[in-house]
């Protein structure tokens, strides 16, 4: 543009203000290619670019002449220099003129090139989107939907056993492997055979392992195992990806999943594979929370072929140092589905 063109290596003084309530700061306001930028004018640093064609006058008719970056923008520029003060005027009026004028046809190409990409993005969710709102969810957001999660894949193993001894016994266990942490240990009585992950730091323990196991050190090495994994794995990303991207968005804007959005997630979630972590890893886990790696190896593969380095390399190959469970609190911890 010829506009433009004319003004591009035009600067002045200016005082820059970043948020409403920060101190306001010198600048030199300088044109460039599409582009206003904000310079420190001690380090000639550049402090902000500004897009020339969402470039905002605030205060029309009023000196000092007001700008701001966009109408959502926090940023605003003070001019009292009437030549940047002309360039700007004569720019931005000559941007507004050259903007297309959308008429019928082009609002129905732009209306259906929307639903085009809402379609797109129903189907196809950008696994950034996922990505950003589960690292940004508080943890009590985290522990409600994993709680929801919870309630519809009970559906399918039976809703999590609960009695007074078992409860304790649960506890006893989550603190001494895990300490303060807050791990919620959950027994579930079908459907699923070892150890899985729901967002909010809930553990669940399958009834069939327990039942099987020889002691507490079998359960122990899951839970553990599967903690390990949730830690680089989050258990709330496979939970977004089945609410889809309407669900996500709203979650991400509102704090709250729809009511259906969880609807059937439990199929998903008990055929889901869980990958076991490397052996470096687990054993690493297994030294600190000082626990005998030997009896989840068996427990893995009752030959110990396939688990020979965790059965071989066991940082407590004498057993475990220190005791998970007495014999009435094991005791309890099997029964608590009876």
């Amino acid at each position: 543009m010829t506009a433009l063109k004319k003004y591009q290596r035009l600067e002045s003084p200016g005082l820059w203000r970043e948020m409403p309530d920060a101190q306001r700061r010198e600048v030199v306001v300088a044109f460039r290619e599409a582009t206003l930028v904000l310079n420190d004018p001690r380090t000639e640093l550049a402090l902000s670019h500004w897009s020339l064609p969402a470039v905002e006058r605030l205060n029309p008719g009023s000196l000092p002449a007001l700008y701001g970056p966009g109408a959502d923008s926090d940023e605003t520029l003070e001019i009292d220099d009437p030549d940047m003060i002309a360039a700007l005027e004569t720019v931005r009026g000559a941007l507004v003129r050259a903007r297309p004028r959308p008429g019928r046809l082009r609002g129905s190409l732009l209306g259906g090139a929307t639903l085009a990409i809402l379609a797109v993005g129903a189907f196809f969710l950008p696994d950034a989107l996922v990505r950003h709102t589960a690292s940004v969810l508080p943890t009590a957001t985290r522990a409600q939907i994993g709680a929801a999660a919870l309630q519809d894949l009970s559906r399918l193993t039976g809703p999590a056993c609960h009695t007074p001894l078992g409860d304790r016994a649960l506890a006893l266990l989550s603190e001494r492997l895990f300490g303060g942490s807050g791990v919620q240990l959950v027994i579930l009585p079908e459907a699923l055979p070892q150890a899985a992950s729901l967002p909010g730091n809930i553990l669940l323990l399958g009834l069939p392992m327990l039942k099987d196991a020889p002691g507490p050190d079998v359960p122990a090495g899951f839970a553990l195992a599967e903690t390990l994994r949730a830690g680089t794995d989050d258990p709330l990303l496979p939970i977004l990806r089945h609410a889809g991207f309407a669900a996500t968005v709203r979650l991400l804007t509102t704090g709250t999943l729809p009511e259906a959005a969880l609807d059937r997630y439990g199929e998903t979630f008990l055929a889901a594979a869980r990958p076991r972590p490397a052996d470096d890893a687990l054993l690493a886990a297994f030294d600190s929370a000082a626990l005998s790696s030997t009896a989840y190896g068996y427990a893995l593969d009752p030959t110990g072929e396939t688990t020979l380095g965790l059965i071989e390399a066991d940082p407590y190959r004498g057993g475990t140092p220190r005791e998970l469970l007495n014999a009435e609190d094991w005791a309890s911890l099997q029964a608590t589905c009876d």
